[in-house]
């Protein structure tokens, strides 16, 4: 499940363009059509919202026994939920996070069931996502009986900000497994020690980014703090129909409009 519609979009053509080449590669196997590979692909991947709005008037148990919520830390708080229910779907007394109500459905399930909340810290940007403390939120308030399993990585700084994690986790069956954070970004694999730069670099950790820069070697980092020169020197080094920009951090209060 994932509540980003162009991901979802473009991931389920993929696997249905993927399912029909492949079918037509084996002789042995049946080929199959555009359209039935499409119908496994949406199955398979689902946009978050059509998923809940699946379960609002359907209330038996899901037929998913596995469900993996990508970037669930930004599921929406209690407030833009329930304004989103009575403005957009007439359910006026609808009270509950969206972290709260997937795991609702999800506890219909008659044995048993997993939840993966894939999750990226600081990335919550828009009104009214939640943060991944809802999600506990939701557990300890509501669902308490559940079996946590965190990674030991969760108590940074980024993933949880000025709340208390132990506040958090208060009540609950949790435990700390380190296999459950992924250190490794897929988009930069062969330079995996660059998101660990960045992040002590914003932490303000001189020490550690000073560690850590000298693991980049090959790695081009160019620092300024001109605005202006910094624009000059994308200029000048693209190439041909490369594309470049700048990205800021949400919570850079000086860079917002006035």
């Amino acid at each position: 499940l994932s509540g980003n519609g162009p991901l979802v979009a473009v991931l389920q053509e993929a696997l249905a363009r993927d399912e029909v080449a492949r079918s037509k590669e084996d002789i042995s196997q049946t080929h199959v059509s555009k359209k039935v590979a499409l119908r496994k692909a949406r199955a398979f991947i689902q946009n978050i919202h059509h998923f809940r709005d699946e379960y609002l008037n359907d209330k038996s148990p899901p037929t998913d026994k596995i469900v993996v919520f990508d970037e669930a830390q930004r599921a929406w708080t209690k407030h833009q939920t329930s304004k989103f229910m009575r403005e957009k779907k007439g359910f006026d007394n609808f009270d509950m996070s969206e972290p709260e109500f997937l795991l609702s459905v999800m506890d219909r399930s008659r044995d048993w069931c997993v939840v993966v909340c894939v999750i990226g810290g600081g990335q919550e940007i828009n009104t009214g996502e939640a943060g991944i403390s809802e999600w506990f939120n939701a557990l300890r308030n509501s669902f308490s009986n559940w079996t946590v399993h965190v990674s030991n990585e969760l108590s940074t700084s980024d993933h949880f900000g000025d709340e208390n994690i132990e506040a958090c986790m208060d009540g609950l069956l949790f435990s700390n497994e380190p296999d459950l954070h992924l250190n490794t970004s897929v988009r930069s694999f062969r330079s995996e020690n660059v998101s660990n730069f960045v992040y002590k670099l914003l932490e303000g950790d001189v020490e550690g980014t000073n560690l850590i820069i000298n693991l980049l070697e090959k790695y081009p980092i160019a620092l300024t703090r001109n605005i202006e020169t910094a624009r000059n020197w994308l200029r000048s080094n693209s190439r041909g129909n490369e594309r470049y920009g700048l990205v800021a951090s949400s919570n850079a209060r000086r860079l917002r409009a006035i």
